[in-house]
């Protein structure tokens, strides 16, 4: 039995096992979607569990995923994932040049595969861009594009959160475009037609639909994703508890079921929230000292070498200057970045003169911020 054969009868005993255990989880309906022949899919980025959720939808299909690198440095989990399902290999912080073209001899051999173009799940709630090379990927692979898009995933399992709030979930594809099609487009035009076709606002659909998402815990941990207080605006004084978020300056919030605050001022949602506290720390519109923006304590630096190795370099303190990232002793300066990107709340990868590094803590301290300066450093580029 080749490798392929056996991913096809794991994958069926697999979709028996677990359809109705996790669909009842998390309260989901989808729509089965069969097609002939290889594609690609393309959902929205919203969970951990989003390959499980949108796997839902093809009982007949065996998917091939993109998956972040770090899932292949878990010893006999990576192992035993990569002989079940054999995940295709991205490292986030990179190029990303040899999974494009893992991508392709998937593809091109007649497998599909599911890959999320906008690199991350999101944040806010909103869809976020998608890598701007996709659509040509999609073209010059002359396979079936499969658009998909997840509903109510957001406010079941906010990225930020730890726990599962009960709500409900629908996935289905939205639009289903032959090789024949896509090759009389342009790269840039089908990009936009993902874009399009799996844009999700969990604000917007709230606004229409009114569901409740229950959890007695459902604020933990938002301060993974909110790093000012539009209070006092200070970086890292945000705590949660219960329904309930506070800083040390008097703010009081509840967390609704309905994934708004209460009060809702100044900011009704964590979407206009998160676009105000980005506009602030562009602007330097905060308290800080000198040089030092912000620091976080708790911190481990690696260095991720080839094969998946993993070299300890040292603990201690992140702290953001204007113009470095300093952890553990070693000073990365922010021009020599060459690229940064997030995986779940706690872990901050980024290249560095050559060199892949990552950044993790396991307390609930929020992370983007870090992102957020990197990138502001690199417009204008």
């Amino acid at each position: 039995m080749d490798k392929y054969t056996r991913h096809e009868k794991v994958w069926h005993i697999l979709y028996s096992l677990i359809r109705r255990p996790l669909t009842g989880l998390v309260n989901m309906d989808f729509q089965v979607c069969r097609t002939e022949g290889p594609c690609i899919v393309i959902p929205n980025h919203v969970t951990a569990i989003d390959p499980l959720l949108v796997a839902m939808s093809f009982p007949d299909k065996p998917l091939y995923f993109v998956a972040s690198e770090h899932l292949f440095r878990k010893g006999l989990i990576s192992a035993a994932l990569n002989w079940l399902v054999e995940p295709i290999p991205r490292k986030k912080a990179s190029s990303g040049v040899d999974t494009v073209m893992a991508v392709l001899r998937h593809l091109r051999s007649g497998r599909s595969v599911c890959l999320f173009a906008e690199g991350e799940a999101t944040w806010s709630g909103r869809s976020g861009k998608i890598f701007p090379a996709t659509g040509k990927m999609v073209r010059r692979s002359g396979a079936t594009l499969i658009t998909y898009r997840l509903e109510g995933a957001y406010l079941t399992d906010p990225r930020w959160s730890r726990f599962l709030h009960r709500g409900r979930i629908y996935g289905h594809a939205v639009g289903i475009y032959p090789p024949e099609k896509l090759k009389a487009m342009s790269g840039e035009e089908i990009d936009a037609l993902i874009e399009r076709d799996i844009g999700e606002d969990a604000w917007q659909r709230q606004k229409a639909e009114r569901r409740r998402f229950k959890s007695r815990r459902r604020a933990e941990n938002i301060e993974t994703a909110l790093f000012m207080c539009p209070k006092c605006k200070g970086i890292g004084a945000l705590k949660s508890k219960g329904s309930r978020l506070t800083c040390s300056c008097g703010l009081s919030l509840e967390y609704t079921e309905e994934g708004s605050f209460e009060p809702p001022r100044p900011f009704e949602n964590i979407a206009q929230w998160d676009d105000w506290q980005h506009e602030q720390l562009k602007a330097g519109d905060f308290p800080h000292e000198g040089e030092l923006l912000f620091s976080d304590d708790g911190m481990k630096l690696v260095e991720i070498e080839e094969g998946h190795r993993q070299r300890e370099l040292g603990r201690g303190k992140l702290r953001q200057l204007r113009d470095r990232l300093s952890c553990a002793g070693h000073d990365f300066e922010l021009t020599e970045i060459s690229d940064m990107a997030m995986v779940q709340t706690g872990v901050l990868l980024f290249s560095y003169g050559g060199k892949y590094y990552e950044i993790r803590t396991k307390k609930a301290r929020c992370l983007r911020k870090y992102l957020a300066v990197w990138k502001n450093s690199r417009q204008g580029k």
